[in-house]
């Protein structure tokens, strides 16, 4: 699924673009924009790691797990 592929990237940019702060960039408050609804929740369950943020992490592997059910779900509908 090509939304969830998105999002996947958009995360993996956002790290690598927390290295570089420059929040006045517009495609880095783009990227900010579009992946925080996603990674809120996970940062709100998380207990602070120190300076080390692991909500993309547990965000990456959630969207993993709903993509397989997801497609799980439609093969078994499609038999």
């Amino acid at each position: 699924m090509v939304a969830f592929q998105v999002l996947y990237w958009l995360i993996i940019a956002r790290v690598i673009l927390s290295f570089f702060r420059s929040p006045y960039n517009p495609v880095t408050r783009f990227i900010y924009e579009i992946t925080e609804p996603v990674l809120a929740p996970f940062r709100r369950i998380l207990p602070k790691g120190g300076m080390i943020d692991f909500s993309p992490f547990l965000a990456i592997l959630s969207l993993n797990l709903l993509e397989w059910l997801l497609l799980n779900l439609i093969r078994n509908i499609s038999y």
